[in-house]
């Protein structure tokens, strides 16, 4: 019985996240801590593009990861932080990009797209709305329906 429980307590150890944050880049400081992680899983590891710095093993994510908690304990707040690392690599560096004039495109594209979708569907709709889906009847169809109408 033990030895199942410590399988299945493996087992959901293996499906936790494994987050690439080395003990010696901690901060004592558990709310300073806090706060870096939760910076760390907005920046984009720059190597790894798909991946936050917090869960990259790449160097450059480890520097970038130092370099927030060398700010936090400079005193800086989350968006001092933030815009230091963006004024150093650009926005690209933030998993959710800013709403601004340079992204515009980014965050207007797929509302567009549907926008553009649902109107072409409408005019197909209203095209096809106007077209006889058969064709005409042949005379002699034509009188048959006569003579059933008049029944």
């Amino acid at each position: 019985m033990m030895r199942r429980l410590l399988l299945v307590f493996a087992l959901l150890l293996m499906a936790a996240p494994a987050f690439a944050v080395n003990p010696d880049e901690v901060l004592a400081d558990p709310a300073l801590e806090a706060r870096a992680r939760a910076l760390s899983a907005e920046l984009r590891c720059m190597v790894c593009q798909n991946q936050s710095i917090d869960d990259s093993n790449a160097d450059l994510a480890k520097d970038l990861r130092l370099l927030v908690r060398e700010r936090i304990t400079d005193g800086d707040s989350d968006d001092q932080v933030l815009n230091y690392i963006v004024s150093r690599y650009g926005e690209f560096v933030l998993l959710k990009p800013r709403f601004n004039i340079k992204t515009v495109l980014l965050w207007g594209a797929p509302v567009l797209l549907v926008l553009a979708g649902g109107l072409s569907l409408l005019l197909f709709a209203r095209r096809r709305a106007g077209k006889p889906t058969g064709s005409k009847l042949t005379a002699d169809e034509q009188a048959k329906l006569s003579e059933l109408l008049k029944k």
